[in-house]
């Protein structure tokens, strides 16, 4: 899957956490989905785009939440 495709989808699913009010909330929800339908080697991409600074068009929400909730990604 290439780079691009990964971060529009985490921008499209942080697009409907970000209506929450409660942002904390919305961080953990969001790395849950993540979680729960990505497969290992799409979490693990999109992962090492951000550490590799790669990832430059990832939405605020969908950053806070990756790096907030890495070890659950894992």
């Amino acid at each position: 899957m290439n780079n691009d495709h990964l971060v529009n989808m985490c921008n499209q699913i942080g697009t409907f956490f970000e209506s929450m009010t409660d942002r904390d909330q919305a961080l953990e929800d969001f790395a849950k989905h993540i979680k729960n339908f990505w497969a290992p080697s799409m979490r693990h991409q999109i992962l090492s785009q951000i550490e590799q600074g790669e990832a430059t068009e990832l939405s605020q929400i969908a950053t806070d939440a990756l790096a907030k909730h890495r070890a659950l990604l894992q």
